[in-house]
């Protein structure tokens, strides 16, 4: 890759991972709009890194403080707010986690194309729409229960299809159920982080097993340049959230799914 391909696309990745617009749909049509290579699984996990990176720094004094309540409960059985968190952030996980185990390959060879991501992209999207103009908002992260965390992780689950967003799925199955924007997009962020985790480990494995030659020069900006978007996006975010809610995000959505099914769909 040369430097301008690498620049896009770490930038792609950091802006778009914790938006709810599909960072996977984006890195995926990037190469696909442009004419390049894919950009190879080393990138990608090192692009992943960048993001994971930007995440955990954001949020390390909650990180921090869901540990120590969550080593709390263990052993001494007290289940603080931060204990209750932690636990449904690591409940959360299991649907994605199963799910990616048993439907990668098949997501992989089935889901791919530019017309699934289109779909995605704007049934996704005005379904965010929907629970951002009907959810109550009124809930926080401390009202979350089990049946809630259940819901929402089966819904992060679903994000395995390109252009769903797995911050778009988490968003609106926590809108549906009432909680606010800002409460649901800071859970929605702490799930990334076991699940971008995950996803980095995979990819590595398989980079392993490829054995593929590495650039390390591209891959330490490709990290440096997706932990540092990440992060201001992340802050913007939160910052403008309940000022601009998420009409922005879906009408952008639409935007792109019409230009998606122009671009590719066969009318002959």
């Amino acid at each position: 890759m040369d430097f301008i391909q690498i620049v896009i696309l770490a930038l792609v990745q950091g802006l778009t991972e914790f938006l709810p617009v599909s960072s996977s749909a984006h890195l995926i049509l990037v190469p696909v709009l442009t004419g390049w290579e894919d950009q190879g699984l080393a990138f990608d996990v090192a692009v992943h890194l960048g993001t994971l990176i930007a995440v955990v720094y954001y949020f390390r004094d909650e990180i921090r403080r869901m540990i120590n309540a969550w080593f709390l409960s263990v052993f001494k059985r007290e289940l603080t707010a931060d204990g209750k968190l932690a636990w449904a952030v690591l409940f959360g996980t299991i649907p994605v986690g199963l799910a990616g185990l048993f439907l990668k390959d098949a997501i992989e060879l089935y889901l791919r194309s530019p017309l699934v991501i289109a779909a995605s992209t704007l049934v996704f999207g005005l379904l965010l729409w929907y629970a951002d103009y009907v959810g109550k908002r009124r809930r926080v992260e401390d009202d979350m229960n089990w049946k809630d965390v259940s819901f929402i992780g089966i819904s992060q689950a679903m994000a395995l299809i390109p252009g769903t967003s797995r911050s778009g799925a988490t968003m609106t199955a926590a809108l549906f159920l009432g909680f606010t924007r800002q409460a649901a997009a800071r859970f929605s962020f702490l799930l990334s982080i076991p699940v971008i985790s995950l996803a980095g480990t995979f990819l590595t494995l398989d980079l392993i097993e490829s054995g593929d030659s590495v650039d390390w020069v591209g891959l330490m900006t490709g990290v440096v340049l997706s932990a540092l978007s990440a992060w201001l996006c992340i802050h913007y975010f939160l910052k403008l959230l309940d000022k601009i809610g998420m009409l922005p995000f879906v009408i952008y959505r639409i935007i792109l799914a019409i230009f998606l099914f122009v671009m590719f769909w066969d009318f002959t």
